[in-house]
């Protein structure tokens, strides 16, 4: 037998059985390293790449030992260093103006001015996840505003995760329920005006995790389960209608 036809024959029998994968992990680690680290980083007491470090023992530790579970997909982008919602605000390039900075700085320094403030600028609003006593960071909206991909983080975690043998299962928001859950600030109007262009950035994402060798994605509509108006149930159908239609074959 062939080298492709033993692999020919390993994914044919790889769809005959199930295949488990899991909808996330917990971040913050058996000792609560990630909260030490963090109140660490926030007291000064560590900089930026100690921090990172951090993060990147742990996510490898939890991709390991999913691994060794015998998990077959496992989830990438669940981790974060604060808020979710906040990571998917910055990946789709919704920073606010105030907490933009020059080129070269620490990425890390907008995030947590977003999560926490500064000395000059208040914070993202935060506001309860649905019904639970979580919370998460406010995305903000304005009519002009133009998404683009604003971090690599997704893609090298991707990356750092297939170094390791994992078949990487990227986890994202899905674009409804990003707008949905996000408040307008300035002028008010239409939040699916903007939905075109955000759905337009979610096509490049695919695609680049795609050239990457993902064979997976996980897209979270949690406002699913909400009683949405019509207009924003037709807009279901025609965004992942859409999404359905720019995948590469």
């Amino acid at each position: 037998m062939s080298l492709t036809q033993y692999r020919a024959s390993c994914k044919s029998n790889e769809l005959k059985m199930a295949l488990s994968h899991n909808l996330g992990f917990p971040r913050i680690g058996a000792k609560r390293e990630l909260k030490q680290a963090l109140e660490a980083y926030w007291r000064g007491e560590i900089d930026a790449e100690q921090l990172e470090s951090v993060g990147t023992m742990l996510r490898r530790r939890h991709w390991i030992l999913q691994k060794e579970a015998g998990i077959h997909f496992i989830p990438v982008g669940d981790f974060s260093f604060y808020d979710q919602v906040l990571d998917m605000s910055v990946l789709l390039g919704a920073v606010p103006a105030r907490f933009e900075l020059p080129a070269g700085a620490p990425d890390l320094t907008a995030y947590f001015a977003m999560a926490r403030g500064t000395a000059t600028q208040a914070a993202l609003e935060m506001t309860k996840w649905f019904d639970t006593n979580y919370h998460y960071l406010v995305p903000e909206l304005q009519r002009e505003m133009h998404f683009r991909i604003g971090s690599e983080r997704l893609f090298r975690y991707v990356g750092d995760a297939q170094r390791l043998g994992v078949r990487a299962k990227p986890v994202l928001l899905g674009p409804l329920s990003f707008l949905y859950l996000a408040k307008i600030k300035g002028e008010q109007f239409d939040r699916l005006d903007l939905l075109e262009g955000l759905v337009a950035v979610y096509a490049e994402i695919l695609e680049r995790l795609r050239k990457q060798g993902v064979e997976w994605v996980q897209i979270d509509e949690p406002v699913l389960t909400l009683d949405l108006p019509q207009p924003w149930i037709e807009a279901l159908d025609s965004t992942y209608a859409r999404l359905h239609s720019a995948r590469s074959p």
